[in-house]
């Protein structure tokens, strides 16, 4: 049997800060790496909190899925991490559901998981597994 896969590489996009990809591609899926809220153009972590942060990490994730051929809408599965589960929760629900106000009736499945800690202080990540088109 043979496997097909292969990686995405956003262009608009920070680069990864570590070994691995933006995204990898197989079996009619686009499985993003966890994106933290960054700046594209300086690949700091944008000014504000998580809220701020969030909407900066669903925009990444969004470039990953254009780049794939697909977008943030056909998401099948999110994971959010965040550093304060209780304190940054409600915000970053909020941006989450502006994200996918057009398709509220078919939100995609998701986990909010409560971590000790996030790369370079961020107080978010997202990850998302994305229904490819065809």
């Amino acid at each position: 049997m043979s496997h097909q896969r292969h990686v995405v590489e956003a262009a608009g996009v920070p680069a990864p800060i570590g070994p691995y990809s933006h995204g990898i591609v197989a079996g009619g899926l686009l499985f993003c790496s966890g994106q933290l809220g960054l700046d594209p153009a300086t690949g700091e972590l944008v000014d504000g909190g998580a809220a701020e942060q969030a909407t900066a990490c669903l925009r990444n994730l969004a470039e990953v899925c254009r780049a794939a051929g697909s977008q943030l809408e056909d998401a099948v599965r999110l994971t959010v991490y965040l550093a304060d589960l209780a304190g940054d929760a409600p915000a970053v629900n909020d941006v989450y559901a502006s994200f996918f106000s057009e398709v509220a009736t078919e939100l995609p499945a998701r986990a909010a998981v409560g971590v000790a800690a996030l790369p370079l202080g961020a107080r978010v990540e997202i990850d998302a597994v994305v229904a490819l088109p065809g």
